[in-house]
């Protein structure tokens, strides 16, 4: 309840005081787990891949957010869980995965953090990892765009993406790249759209 209300504040928001639209809303499974992952160009990202799709999306939060009184309460009330930075977060994972099992959205950001120059960097090698071992769909997404009022912002999600030849077997590195390239290759090809159409 308090997650909806939220994000139909946000939602409000970017209705009368940006030139936001959402397109592809239909290309996210209506159920089951699915990994939504996006390019990542400011803080503002996770708010606004909320509010573009309808079903709860669950998101890894710098481990540092929950150490502010008050904020803390807040963004674990929104559906953040936290992950430290520079390591392998175990718990972060079986999170994760115990999101997925129980067939929820779970929000990344396969850069691992924010481009300053708004160009799209390699993935982190943990969406594929997490993606193979839980079976998840993967729906491609991209922000474009300025967080200023009344500037144009956009969240174009792509066609799910799934690996089922690569689900229940031992996976190696160079799957693991195969996949991240692919799912990158879909999230530029969504910003070139974007870029074509603001152009046009």
């Amino acid at each position: 309840m308090f997650y909806r209300f939220i994000r139909g504040l946000f939602r409000l928001y970017y209705r009368l005081f940006t030139n936001w639209h959402v397109y592809g809303r239909e290309n996210l499974p209506r159920e089951g787990s699915v990994l939504l992952c996006s390019n990542h160009v400011h803080w503002m990202d996770p708010v606004n891949m909320a509010c573009a799709v309808d079903r709860q999306v669950y998101f890894m939060a710098k481990a540092e957010l929950f150490e502010v009184p008050v904020f803390s309460n807040l963004v674990g009330w929104l559906g953040a869980f936290p992950v430290k930075r520079g390591k392998p977060d175990r718990s972060a994972l079986r999170h994760t995965f115990k999101l997925l099992e129980d067939r929820k959205v779970v929000g990344m950001f396969p850069e691992g953090t924010r481009s300053r120059t708004g160009k799209l960097g390699p993935a982190e090698p943990g969406l594929a990892l997490i993606a193979l071992k839980s079976g998840a769909v993967i729906c491609p997404a991209a922000i474009t765009g300025e967080y200023r009022p009344f500037r144009r912002l956009n969240f174009r999600l792509g066609r799910p993406m799934s690996f089922p030849e690569l689900y229940g077997v031992k996976v190696t590195p160079d799957d693991l790249a195969r996949v991240s390239a692919a799912v990158m290759e879909q999230i530029a090809s969504l910003i070139q759209v974007d870029r074509e159409e603001a152009a046009g």
